[in-house]
């Protein structure tokens, strides 16, 4: 029964007798009883900082996370999948088997082959096949794992970026980022534990939604730093406010702000809270984690990074300043990969814009001994068809085969899982679907991706929903 049912009958609520209390609120004292015990054993602490650190179900093999999202979809027939056959069949139409059930997202699916436009070579101790494009990711192909049997059932941007970044094309659900801040918390007292960069031509084409929180409390959305010379705004109080009236005007504002929270219990009024607290602290520390001056010669020539320019390659070089800092979770989206025409030329820049940085991000790491316990992803949301569009230099959406790679955080090195078919149309062993990614990702982060959830209007939710298996063969 509940404790303040006398409330609604119209009695004085200080008229409650000692015999009343202990007769109605029994079972209340004792699950305060039960809590503090479980607490006091370690079982169940109720954090007031909702980004403290937390322990995952196992122990993790990764810490933190950089996710290098290549928005628009990279051509894995040009960069990781090597197929000879199609070069063989090069102007001439696919079987008509293949395009059995086959929807294409523009061109007619009966449009010609086209094969590969650049050549592959072997590379590393583990001879993993890569393009002519990738060469400096071709000196670290022993530290990477490459995944060839990626399938999505997505075709469309915006749902299949919703897909690969929240475990669903419904708009509203949690992403990845915000699902590893809610179950481990943040290692970084000043600064954001989730940040997101966005470099190339334009946004996702997801928005917003690819680092949201969706249902989670808001708290544990991506902060989005900005790209160029002044990452953080407004680090400087205007003219007139010095640190002591800041301060008194925000625990004045917090004061309020923790009599609401502890009249109606409303979590985002807690990240309301959060917010003012840790805009504060970032006034002295952003400064200092955003400032590539203090990199070496040579750390900045690993990356092709300059300070003060607008580049993927800062944003490498910021993110592992960041993880070294305490946060939990960055990811960069390049979008610049939707290659339906000039297929060539925009793979030569977007590669020339992208190469070197991530091969200098994965031996950086490892140098300083990062790399052991932070899991760097690389990919985007599907792959490109064997057929060909746009004259003879542009390939169409394809959903059923696509490649990416990963390194570190118990991630096997040297590995190249999965295969596709002569034409690389479809997977045809080791698929691993996108619900299978996130399993894997959250296993190698300490959870059981079916124990890692949120219960939201009636029903508990979890990233990969109700599917998704660990793939073992990628865990070292």
């Amino acid at each position: 029964m509940n404790c303040q049912s006398h409330l609604h009958r119209g009695e004085d609520p200080r008229a409650v007798s000692r015999r009343w209390f202990f007769h109605q609120c029994g079972v209340g004292l004792g699950a305060i009883a039960l809590g503090r015990l479980l607490e006091e054993r370690g079982f169940a602490v109720e954090a007031a900082d909702p980004m403290a650190p937390k322990r995952p179900h196992f122990e993790p093999r990764a810490k933190r996370v950089i996710y290098l999202f290549m928005a628009g979809a990279p051509s894995h027939l040009e960069m990781f999948d090597n197929k000879p056959a199609l070069t063989r069949f090069d102007g001439t139409l696919p079987p008509p088997e293949l395009l059995n059930g086959y929807r294409a997202a523009f061109i007619n699916p009966q449009s010609k082959l086209m094969g590969p436009k650049f050549k592959f070579a072997r590379h590393g101790r583990c001879g993993a096949e890569i393009s002519e494009l990738l060469p400096h990711l071709a000196t670290v192909a022993d530290d990477i794992a490459i995944v060839r049997g990626m399938t999505t059932h997505a075709f469309n941007h915006a749902p299949a970026q919703s897909l690969m970044t929240t475990g669903s094309q419904i708009f509203g659900r949690p992403s990845f980022g915000a699902w590893t801040l809610y179950g481990l918390g943040s290692e970084a007292q000043d600064l954001p534990g989730f940040v997101v960069f966005s470099t190339g031509s334009k946004g996702p084409s997801g928005g917003n939604s690819n680092w949201g929180a969706g249902f989670l409390p808001t708290v544990y959305s991506g902060v989005q730093f900005r790209n160029g010379s002044d990452p953080v705004l407004y680090l400087s109080n205007p003219p007139g406010v010095d640190a002591l009236m800041q301060r008194d005007t925000i625990d004045t504002v917090n004061r309020m702000n923790r009599l609401r929270l502890d009249t109606v219990g409303d979590p985002e009024i807690a990240t309301r809270i959060q917010s003012f607290e840790l805009a504060y602290r970032m006034q002295t520390s952003a400064p200092d984690a955003v400032d590539l001056s203090q990199e070496s010669r040579e750390t900045l020539e690993l990356y092709g990074a300059e300070p003060g320019r607008n580049s993927f390659a800062n944003c490498c070089l910021l993110a592992r300043r960041l993880v070294e800092r305490g946060t939990r979770f960055v990811q960069i989206f390049h979008e610049a990969w939707d290659q339906h025409g000039n297929l060539v030329n925009d793979l030569r820049k977007n590669c020339r814009d992208t190469d070197r940085a991530c091969a200098a991000l994965v031996k950086d790491l490892k140098q300083r001994g990062l790399l052991e316990d932070t899991l760097v992803i690389w990919g985007g949301e599907f792959g490109r068809t064997p057929m060909v569009q746009g004259g003879n230099d542009g390939r169409d959406h394809h959903p059923n085969a696509f490649s990416m790679w990963m390194a570190g955080g118990g991630v096997k090195p040297g590995l190249t899982l999965g295969e596709t078919d002569d034409l690389g149309f479809n997977v045809v062993r080791d698929r691993v679907h996108v619900h299978d990614l996130h399993a894997t990702l959250l296993h190698l982060l300490g959870f059981h991706h079916e124990k890692l959830n949120y219960r939201f209007q009636g029903r508990d939710f979890r990233l990969t929903d109700v599917h998704g298996e660990v793939i073992h063969k990628l865990i070292a």
